[in-house]
């Protein structure tokens, strides 16, 4: 679990007097999203959208600040969530962190949105180079003895850890239910990674250095390597199943409380599942909850069998026990080849 949300009452206590995102009753309002860095272009786009959208319907002006809180450091970022109006995270665990550990908000948050507030998703794809020269389809490739396979650090980081439960997934699902087997297809896949590293190791090493035959990476995160390293004419495979990756979101009732951001908050967030919101997703490659919405992005968002970390994994908190704290199962079957 993030260290940046464990220390969240104290971030409280030492931010109180900050005013980042508060707003005087009657001002222009101002809020702050806290989100992670994967969904940084998207809420750019987003939150010009959602201020013109909100001056037509008010004729009010709101300012949305933006942090991406797991990227920016520890410090800045249990300050930054500590003022937070809104957070936009991918794992529901840490939401649940934030009422458990911070009181910021009600447990039934995800109850107070559509589909349990995640607007929208993505999933885990591999990147292989032009042609697809390994011929890598399925997870199967992956451990072939041919195939060198690009994964950031599960320990330290959600691209990797997703990453590492959809492999351990789809291999329980093949098995029946064999932890045996997904156990050991895993540590064969992890003796496939030629380096252990950050997202943005994993991503330059793959796209620039050439390190690797295959990524593991986010769907909507595959979309923007290929516009950001053009000239390396990345292709992007999607496997026959994968992991659902949730973005869920909510507002910080203690926070929008001292801020008096409450009803724009909620607007913000109530923006995400509308047509325009919806839209904007799937041109930022999220897939879109809207079914409408998704239906004309259908020869982009192919469909594949999708599995949930609660079903092979009994849910994140379980998955961060068994398979990411020290001693668990990532640790006991990765042997360290080096850093980049």
């Amino acid at each position: 679990m993030r260290n940046w949300i464990r220390k969240i009452i104290p971030a409280v206590t030492v931010a109180g007097g900050l005013a980042a995102a508060a707003t005087a009753p009657g001002a222009g309002a101002e809020i702050l999203n806290v989100s992670d860095d994967v969904t940084r272009g998207f809420y750019q786009d987003y939150n010009r959208a959602f201020a013109n959208y909100w001056k037509a319907k008010t004729g009010d002006t709101v300012t949305v600040n933006q942090s991406q809180g797991g990227s920016n450091g520890p410090a800045a970022s249990l300050i930054n969530v500590a003022q937070a109006d809104v957070v936009t995270l991918n794992r529901a665990l840490d939401i649940d962190t934030l009422h458990a550990d911070g009181r910021l908000l009600p447990g039934n948050w995800a109850a107070r949105l559509p589909n349990k507030s995640v607007p929208f998703t993505s999933t885990i794809v591999f990147v292989v180079r032009n042609g697809n020269p390994k011929d890598i389809r399925n997870w199967d490739d992956l451990v072939r003895s041919n195939i060198s396979v690009v994964i950031p650090n599960p320990k330290t980081t959600e691209e990797g850890r997703y990453s590492y439960l959809a492999a351990w997934g789809q291999a329980l699902k093949k098995s029946a239910g064999d932890a045996g087997q997904a156990r050991e297809f895993v540590r064969e896949l992890l003796a496939h990674m030629p380096l252990l590293t950050t997202e943005r190791g994993a991503t330059k090493g793959f796209a620039y250095r050439g390190i690797g035959d295959v990524l593991l990476t986010f769907e909507n995160k595959a979309a923007l390597i290929q516009k950001q390293y053009p000239d390396a004419r990345l292709q992007v495979v999607l496997p026959p199943e994968s992991i659902l990756v949730e973005y869920p979101v909510a507002w910080l009732d203690y926070n929008v409380g001292r801020h008096h951001t409450q009803a724009v908050s909620r607007a913000y967030l109530e923006y995400l599942y509308s047509d325009a919101g919806q839209e904007l997703a799937a041109q930022h490659f999220f897939r879109p909850k809207s079914e409408a919405v998704l239906a004309r992005y259908s020869p982009r968002y192919k469909p594949l069998d999708l599995f949930t970390a609660q079903e092979i994994a009994g849910g994140w908190a379980s998955a961060q026990q068994v398979h990411f704290a020290d001693g668990g199962i990532f640790d006991q079957i990765y042997k360290p080849h080096k850093k980049l």
